[in-house]
């Protein structure tokens, strides 16, 4: 009976890749939301300007979640400084910073930059908290950063262009640091609260803002839509599902979901929007997306 016991506690093959293949569908799904949200963005932002969109964009993602966050509030309350901290780098910068550049660019400008998380959790892992990046990865950071230059310095790319790469980089910059901080400070709670907890902190940095930068004119119908699915899916749903995913294979692993964000950015636009896909984007995808299967893989 014992060792009936150790079998049945031991995972199977079966059970392996039934993990593998439920992994692999939720980054699909994320890879698919996150990459439609910059299509969003490209449409709500002007209208609403960056500040009052993410707002907005925290405010409804926090709605979703709240349930998870008062019940589980008990636990979260000693790491409640913690937790303001990752919802400044994990949400109201980068989203402001992403929110800025739909307005200035292409919304694959955003969704390729955005692939540099994977990367800089890595750098952010070692300068950080000391994990050995080895000769591979140290390849994979500099093939990312290579195309971030060919991203903003190709030929015929506007100023707005340069900036918005260069916002979407420093966004990219903070998810990596806030990955690292949840694996290190917030591993052992609910994800989902800790997801809604960032969020509420997020929606109280940011309403002043959004009060004092309100636009004068209501944005349209379309406007609203975007905002609404920004916060009710882009950011609910998905950060309860990228925190969950953090917490089963750690932030290096959970960013790999940025090589699928880029590919979905860039369909949506394209397919939805009808911005063209050129091959300064394509190249500069290539390289960053190179660098992250470099840090990914073993």
């Amino acid at each position: 009976m014992s060792s009936q016991s150790v079998v049945l506690g031991t995972p199977t093959v079966l059970d392996q890749r039934r993990e593998m293949w439920r992994n692999a569908v939720f980054l699909l799904v994320l890879g698919a939301i996150w990459g439609g949200s910059f299509m969003l963005q490209r449409v709500a932002a002007p209208a609403f300007g960056a500040f009052a969109l993410v707002a907005l964009r925290v405010a409804f993602g926090a709605l979703v979640l709240l349930p998870t966050l008062l019940a589980a509030w008990p636990r979260l309350k000693p790491y409640r400084w913690q937790l303001a901290l990752v919802g400044l780098l994990n949400s109201a910068v980068p989203f402001v910073l992403f929110a800025w550049s739909a307005r200035q660019a292409p919304a694959a400008i955003g969704a390729i930059t955005n692939s540099m998380a994977a990367l800089f959790a890595v750098l952010v892992a070692s300068l950080m908290f000391g994990e050995r990046i080895g000769l591979r990865r140290s390849v994979g950071l500099l093939a990312g950063f290579a195309g971030v230059v060919v991203l903003v310095g190709g030929r015929g790319v506007g100023l707005d262009v340069v900036w918005a790469g260069i916002a979407g980089t420093v966004a990219a910059l903070c998810y990596g640091i806030a990955g690292n901080l949840v694996k290190h400070w917030l591993a052992g709670l609910p994800p989902s609260a800790t997801a809604a907890a960032t969020l509420a902190w997020s929606t109280l940095l940011l309403t002043p803002l959004a009060v004092a930068t309100w636009p004068a004119t209501m944005p349209g119908l379309d406007a609203w839509v975007c905002a609404l699915l920004l916060g009710f899916v882009a950011t609910g749903t998905a950060y309860a599902m990228y925190f969950r995913m953090i917490g089963r294979m750690g932030p290096s692993r959970a960013a790999g979901v940025t090589y699928l964000v880029p590919l979905f950015g860039v369909a949506w636009a394209w397919a939805l929007l009808g911005e063209p896909v050129t091959w300064t984007m394509v190249a500069a995808g290539a390289l960053i997306l190179g660098g992250v299967a470099l840090n990914q893989t073993r």
